[in-house]
């Protein structure tokens, strides 16, 4: 599923994050930026070791929560790696969606100060830190629409869900979003 606003779009899909050839490949990565299970570990795994080496070397205290930083992508297809810290779900009242929202900021200007067209990201925080998927989705999709409002790179923003059940949460809340037109609703337009 996508949606296109001139030449930019937001494209859905179901697959592994750490096959995909775009400019740069997001990372749920943990604040100390230690690797771990998930998304963090299959993207690790795919590009080698020498992420690691240079996570470690470039950031040696980690990246705080909702923040993001930027490392070369290994041997990956894709020409950097962005290392996002969403939050971990604490019932809605740490400050949760701001961060969150702020993760996903952080990387889409990180992407256009690199100047990269293309950027795919995972479903932040919803593994193992447990953020409600509908929650995150709204999120994830509402911030990336909204930057294209004010923005020209990325041209795409791709969410790559690890299967249905999170791909369809995500179409159903882009439909909610942009209606069958593919425009953004008047109500997002009054956020930005």
């Amino acid at each position: 599923m996508e949606r296109r606003w001139g030449n930019q779009r937001v494209e859905l899909m179901i697959g592994d994050i750490s096959k995909q050839n775009v400019d740069i490949v997001v990372n749920a990565a943990n604040s100390r930026l230690a690797g771990g299970g998930g998304v963090d570990g299959a993207i690790h795994a795919a590009g080698g070791p020498s992420i690691m080496m240079e996570t470690r070397r470039r950031y040696p205290d980690g990246c705080p929560t909702g923040e993001a930083v930027i490392s070369s992508a290994g041997e990956l297809a894709a020409r950097y790696v962005i290392h996002a810290v969403g939050p971990i779900w604490q019932g809605g009242s740490a400050q949760e969606e701001k961060e969150l929202e702020s993760a996903y900021t952080r990387c889409l200007e990180l992407a256009a100060a690199h100047d990269a067209t293309s950027v795919a990201f995972p479903a932040l925080s919803c593994g193992a830190y447990g953020y409600p998927l509908d929650l995150a989705a709204e999120i994830a999709l509402k911030t990336s629409i909204l930057w294209f409002k004010y923005h020209q790179q990325p041209r795409l923003i791709r969410f790559v869900l690890f299967s249905e059940g999170p791909y369809s949460v995500f179409a159903d809340k882009l439909e909610e979003l942009t209606g069958n037109s593919g425009k953004p609703r008047k109500t997002l337009e009054d956020d930005a």
